[in-house]
């Protein structure tokens, strides 16, 4: 029997197993998926990650193909409204650090125990001495086979699909937003800013502009086609390409709006768990909290709550007795700053939507405020997740 068991091989679940491993713990790691995901939302690493990765050599690791984001700007058209000076913060990495997903995982999967794939997870039964798990094989050999194990302590990491393993319906106040944007990867090369952030707040609604490795953009554009699924590919492919490329030149990015390719479509949520954790059963990352990506505050919390956690558990691990006291201290931290990095991921999202008119001059001359110093520096700060209680 595995020391604990973690579900969920997303870069969360990847970096606790790898961070227990390190401290030689036994540690087993399922994923539903019989193959890593290609999709990717997440993109930026934040300085108190990247910090608390140090020691274990994956900062280096990511560090090695990221771009590092050091200025961002505040637009409004072609007109620049404040300028975020990541490279001012008094801190050990002055950057915010992007890659895809995909290459997240992979630094973090240097250290990780190969996920055992195809292994859905379809209810766990917390009791004192262990955690039973059971297991719905996907794929292969195998397939539509159930099996259950057991596990000291269990850690659900597999982001929103996994959290009804730990709560009930309607146990989680969840806050669903109209808005919906359209994301995608463009090729953009030869750019004047090609490694600065741009948040361009026109009238028609947000463009969100991040550098990314080999001249790659991710472009996310507030979609005007509110009130459809917003968190399912409802719309055709071809219709979503024909949506985002209309964005894109409504906002002034012609040359990006031709070389768009694909584009996915999402909506935001807001909730967090008033706990996370039930004995031996622990809750991270999306599952326990889901906060808007805009501002790419979601993995960085996640990952902090791995990072975080990991000490703990190896010491119950190693010691047979659960440190109540710092677990009890560790779970009120996350879920502060989960609260936090909603509320300011709400205010994103807000600034965000379409304003024409005297609504579109406030919000001008609201973020040419918050953005001049002295408030300049406070807002770099909590943008990059100064705001999070274990940074």
């Amino acid at each position: 029997m595995t020391d604990v068991l973690v579900v969920g091989a997303g870069p969360v679940g990847l970096l606790l197993a790898g961070e227990l491993a390190r401290r030689g713990v036994d540690v087993g790691l399922l994923e539903q998926r019989s193959t890593p995901s290609v999709g990717t939302r997440a993109i930026g690493v934040h300085a108190p990650v990247l910090a608390a990765l140090e020691a274990s050599g994956v900062t280096e690791r990511l560090l090695d193909t990221a771009v590092r984001v050091g200025r961002g700007e505040a637009r409004a058209g072609d007109r620049v409204l404040g300028i975020v000076r990541f490279d001012e913060l008094s801190t050990r990495f002055p950057f915010v650090a992007t890659l895809p997903q995909s290459a997240t995982e992979s630094a973090l999967s240097a250290r990780s125990p190969a996920p055992d794939r195809g292994a859905a997870v379809t209810a766990v039964r917390p009791s004192e001495e262990s955690v039973r798990v059971r297991v719905s094989r996907r794929g292969g050999a195998n397939d539509g086979a159930t099996e259950e194990l057991d596990a000291p302590i269990v850690v659900l990491a597999g982001g929103w699909t996994s959290r009804a393993l730990a709560y009930c319906d309607g146990a989680v106040p969840t806050k669903t937003y109209p808005d919906r944007y359209l994301m995608s990867d463009i090729a953009v090369p030869d750019r004047a800013d090609a490694e600065t952030a741009i948040v361009n707040l026109t009238p028609g609604g947000v463009l969100e502009s991040f550098p990314l490795p080999g001249s790659i953009r991710r472009m996310v554009a507030w979609d005007a086609a509110t009130g459809t699924a917003p968190d399912e590919q409802a719309d055709a492919p071809d219709v979503r390409v024909a949506r985002l490329k209309a964005a894109l030149r409504a906002r002034g990015e012609a040359s990006a709006a031709d070389a768009v390719e694909a584009a996915t479509a999402f909506g935001i949520r807001r909730l967090v768990a008033p706990k996370m954790r039930r004995g031996r059963l622990f809750v991270i990352g999306d599952a326990a909290h889901e906060v808007s990506p805009i501002g790419g505050q979601g993995l960085n919390l996640g990952l902090l709550d791995a990072v975080g956690l990991a000490p703990l558990l190896a010491r119950w691990v190693h010691t047979r007795s659960a440190p109540e006291a710092d677990l009890a201290a560790w779970e009120h931290r996350r879920v502060t700053s989960a609260l936090r990095a909603g509320r300011l991921a709400a205010v994103n999202t807000v600034l965000g939507r379409p304003r024409t008119g005297a609504a579109d001059f406030v919000r001008r001359s609201l973020v040419r405020g918050m953005l001049t110093p002295p408030l300049g520096a406070g807002f770099a700060w909590a943008y990059s997740m100064g705001l999070d209680a274990g940074a």
